[in-house]
């Protein structure tokens, strides 16, 4: 098969541009819509095929040079050479076409994107470790795009802007250490003040790499943590536990540990909550339920606005940090509910007794099908919808449109810049 010329027509949910050949998608790493470019074809499939971008025809107007070095075999960044107003364009378009082609639906309002930098954001993640055995060296990076392999850097654009140079400083550390080969990964958090690394190991370390360690976390101004295995094998090695972010237009500072999930942007998490308070139109009556309410990023905010807040998280450790942080506030008008939200609800349960005037869902990339009947039947005034998988949005919406509410407006939030994750918001009203 030799090389041939195609339109890039958009982009797919990865960030590859999608052309169309022989009535098939053909995914190309690195193409913008817009560009023609010349390809080879790389794999074959019975629904779309694969290529590789060789050469650039037709620029698109849009396209920017990278900033990162490693742009290209990193996976971590996958837009980079899109400019970022072009990148929102995009994400809306991901997000345009599963509510039509999935949902079958349009809504009423298209909303403007939450943006924030897109550079210097990155507060949450994870790094891979692997010692390359023929070298002799330690790698420590992003997966690289499309591969299990790490793609080694020495910089990072994207985390915030005191880390930037992390990577690089981790192999270095870890490359000084006799036990070396048991690195698997490096997890990092970042509070408002304080940041923290969470190191996965498989043995244990020696008392001079525990030292070397310490030496690091306090050069740095890191706290160290642990884990061999489980969650539960993870321990505080050195540093305060807790790490902290504001919501300045809430008064609320709040708490959680490195573990915990919280959105990786900062910046566009404070909008994104502001934005969903504002739509819900609470006031000092309003009842709200929220599911999949994690550690209270926006059940402590909805309850500055509101009468009462019921909150629903199926991880118990969130839960209890929830309650915390509802406390360390003094925030009296929330109640806090441990339940498995994948699956559907029972009857009788204590968050299903009152009807909400409205409701707040964030949940995983898998969605909440198993709560829209639950949805229907409580039937509130207004529904928030955060989501970070189209698709799954798209499928739910179709079954609360089904179920009497209508889709008064969408949009984007920006939370991972020059990456091809679209990050979402929807409104639902009841008919």
């Amino acid at each position: 098969m030799g090389w041939e010329t195609v339109e890039i027509l958009n982009l797919s949910h990865d960030g590859r541009g999608v052309a169309r050949r022989d009535g098939k998608a053909l995914f190309v790493a690195g193409a913008l819509p817009g560009e023609r470019v010349r390809v080879e074809p790389l794999r074959r499939h019975r629904r779309f095929d694969e290529a590789k971008l060789v050469e650039l025809v037709e620029p698109a107007p849009e396209r920017t040079q990278p900033v990162c070095p490693h742009f290209g075999s990193c996976g971590g960044c996958s837009l980079q050479h899109l400019a970022g107003p072009a990148q929102w364009t995009a994400g809306e378009r991901i997000l345009r076409d599963a509510l039509e082609r999935i949902g079958g639906i349009t809504p009423e309002c298209w909303w403007s994107p939450l943006t924030g930098p897109t550079y210097g954001y990155r507060r949450r993640g994870r790094l891979g470790v692997r010692y390359e055995q023929r070298r002799k060296r330690i790698q420590v990076g992003f997966r690289k795009s499309g591969r299990h392999s790490i793609a080694a850097i020495s910089n990072c654009p994207v985390l915030t802007a005191s880390s930037t140079a992390m990577p690089g400083e981790l192999t270095s550390l870890i490359h000084s250490l006799s036990t070396r080969k048991a690195f698997s990964q490096v997890e990092f958090a970042f509070g408002d003040i304080s940041k923290a690394l969470i190191f996965r190991v498989s043995t244990r370390l020696t008392h001079g790499d525990i030292n070397r360690l310490l030496a690091f976390g306090r050069e740095h101004g890191y706290a160290l943590w642990l884990q061999s295995g489980e969650p539960e094998t993870l321990r505080l090695l050195v540093g305060p536990a807790l790490l902290g972010y504001s919501l300045a237009d809430f008064s609320l500072r709040l708490h959680f540990l490195p573990s915990d999930f919280v959105q990786a942007n900062a910046e566009v998490n404070r909008l994104l909550v502001a934005d969903a308070v504002q739509r819900l139109e609470l006031n000092h009556g309003s009842r709200v339920l929220e599911l999949f309410s994690g550690m209270g990023n926006f059940s402590l905010a909805l309850a500055r606005r509101a009468g009462e807040v019921v909150a629903v998280e199926g991880d118990v450790s969130l839960v209890r940090r929830a309650r915390a942080n509802a406390r360390a506030n003094g925030i009296e008008n929330s109640v806090f509910h441990l339940d498995d939200l994948a699956r559907e609800p029972r009857a009788r349960l204590p968050w299903l007794t009152k009807r909400p005037d409205a409701v707040l869902l964030d949940p995983p990339h898998s969605g909440a099908a198993a709560l829209i009947p639950a949805l229907i039947g409580l039937r509130p005034q207004r529904i928030f919808y955060v989501s970070c998988h189209p698709a799954t949005l798209a499928r739910d919406a179709a079954g609360l449109i089904k179920g009497g509410f209508r889709l008064r407006g969408a949009g984007i939030a920006a939370m991972f810049p020059n990456t091809g994750h679209v990050e979402s918001r929807a409104l639902f009203e009841a008919n």
